[in-house]
């Protein structure tokens, strides 16, 4: 009898780990942001790896998946002829060998044009991705959160749909949370949503009322973006009204506008020499579970070092 109820614990024991292991790691990072008693920081490359790759390019989204990073944050333009490609500018002039806008090109002609490096030499080898390459790069390996390119959800579902990457991305915008509602009442199931709430280039009482509007609305929403300098007072309890919302706080520490402003920046180039927790440490003191950054490697070290990036 011994025997027998050994044999099965071991084999429950087999059959679970083997579920686990059959997750794919995109499904593992889901898993902890959906649990509400994970720990679990999440880290998203900004535009990829473009320190050590062209920004926006899939060698440089490679690099960040390699590197340990949950998510890969894109920009997505259309082109003159309907493709979605991936670009952060309206024009094409500061990441490529062309010029010109990219509503007003062909992907054929953006295609004929070479990204630039992060010190601006033309780098041959590497193109302007299209969106289709970036999700069949990323399926099951990380998620996207898809920042320029709420406009074209509709034009973007049908592809997630196709290759059962819906739940894999995350969308945001600063539109207002009916829009989303609506948006969102055309399909069975939709991308997760962030909103962001932007203080950086508004007053207080300009800022609010949209932080307000998700609050008491009925939105499904995964994260609050906040953004904030030194003109938004009182940052932690915009802080506790996000966690006290049972949302993810997302926050960006690549430049000093959108962390703190100038006097008190959270950013990421003041973190070098061991200075980590002098700047990420305030930040998940105060909640933030979700940061992203343009230095993913240093801040993932720092986080492994603290049992906040160890994936299950």
């Amino acid at each position: 009898m011994r025997l027998l109820k050994n044999v099965f614990v071991c084999t429950l024991l087999l059959f679970v780990t083997s579920a686990v292991f059959a997750q794919t790691r995109a499904q593992r990072i889901l898993n902890e942001l959906n649990n509400p008693n994970s720990k679990y920081v999440i880290v998203a490359a900004h535009r990829g790896d473009w320190r050590n790759f062209p920004e926006n390019s899939l060698e440089g989204y490679e690099s960040a998946i390699r590197m340990g990073v949950d998510i890969v944050e894109i920009d997505v333009r259309r082109t003159a002829d309907g493709e979605l490609i991936i670009c952060h500018d309206a024009t094409i002039n500061r990441t490529t060998s062309g010029k010109g806008r990219v509503d007003e090109l062909t992907l054929k002609q953006i295609r004929k044009c070479c990204l630039r490096a992060g010190h601006g030499i033309k780098m041959k080898r590497y193109k302007v991705p299209t969106l289709d390459e970036v999700l069949d790069l990323c399926k099951d390996r990380i998620l996207i959160n898809i920042d320029k390119g709420y406009d074209y959800y509709d034009e973007i579902m049908p592809k997630l749909i196709k290759r059962n990457m819906v739940n894999q991305v995350i969308i945001k915008s600063k539109v207002q949370p009916e829009d989303v509602i609506k948006k969102y009442a055309s399909y069975k199931e939709n991308m997760l949503y962030m909103p962001i709430i932007d203080y950086t280039k508004k007053k207080w009482s300009e800022a609010s009322p949209l932080f307000d509007s998700y609050l008491k609305g009925n939105c499904p929403l995964v994260a609050y973006e906040i953004c904030w300098n030194g003109t938004m007072p009182n940052v932690g309890k915009v802080f506790k009204k996000v966690l006290d919302s049972k949302a993810h706080l997302w926050v960006n520490t690549m430049w000093a506008s959108l962390c703190g402003g100038d006097d008190n920046a959270f950013e990421d180039d003041r973190a070098i020499y061991g200075n980590e927790d002098a700047v990420y440490g305030p930040l998940l003191e105060m909640g933030a579970t979700m940061f992203q950054t343009d230095r993913p490697a240093m801040l993932i070290g720092y986080l492994e070092g603290k049992g906040r990036h160890t994936l299950r």
